[in-house]
């Protein structure tokens, strides 16, 4: 069972657990690209850096699936786009906090969570990133 195969609102734990999972895969990948291109000094360094890039991003994966699912709750409005906008602006602001920067927290905020406004908003609409070309 897949993130959107549950009910937007419903089973906060499952869908904060997948985009856990989810954030943490993104995470492991990106540390990796992110030790061949600026090599460590040390492989303690580097697991630090492998390790600290993952937990973030787990953490991001966790604050989005919380916080949707929540504002979908309270707001009585499951299949609401702006649920996901304030998902996607709580993972901003948690980067904020996590740099000690609230110009980054603000960017992040507005970035992630109109990223995933639209996400939402495609995944409702149908849109398509690949595929044959409409004719």
């Amino acid at each position: 069972m897949g993130y959107w195969d549950i009910p937007e609102g419903t089973a906060c734990v499952q869908k904060t657990w997948i985009s856990t999972k989810l954030g943490t895969a993104l995470g492991m990948v990106g540390s990796a690209y992110h030790l061949v291109a600026v090599q460590p000094e040390s492989t303690m360094a580097g697991l630090q850096r492998a390790t600290n890039i993952t937990v973030t991003m787990a953490t991001m994966g966790a604050v989005f699936g919380m916080a949707t699912c929540l504002s979908a709750q309270a707001r009585d409005a499951p299949d609401d786009p702006f649920n996901y906008f304030i998902g996607g602006c709580a993972s901003g602001i948690f980067i904020g906090a996590r740099t000690h920067s609230a110009m980054t927290g603000t960017s992040a905020c507005l970035g992630l969570g109109v990223l995933a406004f639209y996400t939402k908003v495609g995944k409702m609409e149908g849109w398509k990133l690949t595929g044959a070309p409409i004719r």
